[in-house]
């Protein structure tokens, strides 16, 4: 932020920065102002953000008579702190199934959630929120089928997932590389599904197999505790997770700042 005057030259131009809760910026090691009044944070923390202040002095001298008038001049700017935002997916397969009654749904179920952990563990990403439902299906010309409607989300937060930031500088940039090559590896395995059922089994085909072309995939955004999106307040930046601001928290992974009237700093996670 440079408070240079375009294009004028400026006589004896002195600079006065005021940052958050109208405190001077000098001393602080995070911050450095250079001779030209431009100021340079480094290390930004969700503190930091609020209103900045930067009051501009200079001279005006009369050519005629020399005498110097001291002008003074506000520059007010608005700076939040923002992550980019964490990926998640929401995928949703069906397998067929013999009957809505049994045993044996229930162990596919598991059995498929083991298998996708393992899949992707090495990537410190998990599946959550698994669940599943048995319904009928009438397909065209057929009769009526058992099919089991799965639904799962993979997290990229699984325990131990802050290592992966260990030899990153940004650590939103490893987690959302994992849990694209989770989404793709999980896409390959049921990919690889309908190939064996239309290649290796050839007039016999398992009572429960997958259902091709039923897998689904949605992005899902989440924002740390703290941060929030909000097209309307930053419209600039809508796709950003921005620091929470006064009067409101966010206390998990969620995609918006919760209303908090007794909050009164930026990036709350909690409602005292």
């Amino acid at each position: 932020m440079d408070i240079n005057r375009a294009n004028k030259e400026t006589v004896d131009p002195t600079y006065l920065w005021i940052g958050p809760n109208e405190n001077a910026l000098t001393g602080n090691s995070r911050v450095n102002m250079t001779n030209t009044g431009k100021l340079v944070v480094k290390d930004f923390l969700e503190s930091l953000s609020g209103l900045y202040t930067c009051t501009l002095s200079f001279k005006t001298i009369k050519a005629e008579t020399q005498e110097e008038t001291t002008i003074k001049k506000r520059y007010d700017f608005m700076i939040f702190a923002y992550r980019e935002p964490d990926y998640s997916y929401h995928m949703a397969v069906r397998f067929t199934t013999k009957s809505c009654i049994g045993r044996y749904n229930d162990l596919l179920f598991r059995v498929l959630k083991k298998i996708l952990d393992n899949l992707i563990s090495d990537l410190l990403c998990h599946v959550i929120e698994p669940s599943y439902k048995c319904h009928s299906v009438k397909i065209p010309d057929r009769d009526f089928v058992y099919e089991l409607f799965i639904a799962f989300q993979v997290n990229p937060f699984a325990p131990g997932w802050k290592s992966v930031c260990n030899d990153s500088l940004d650590c939103e940039d490893a987690t959302n590389h994992n849990i694209l090559k989770a989404r793709d590896r999980i896409e390959e395995f049921f990919r690889s599904q309908a190939y064996i059922l239309y290649h290796h089994f050839n007039e016999t085909v398992p009572a429960m197999h997958f259902v091709d072309h039923s897998f689904q995939v949605v992005r899902i955004d989440n924002c740390r505790p703290g941060f929030g999106k909000n097209e309307g307040l930053h419209s600039n930046c809508a796709t950003c997770c921005v620091v929470c601001s006064p009067g409101t928290f966010s206390p998990d992974v969620d995609v918006t700042c919760q209303i908090c009237v007794s909050v009164h700093t930026y990036g709350a996670k909690s409602c005292p």
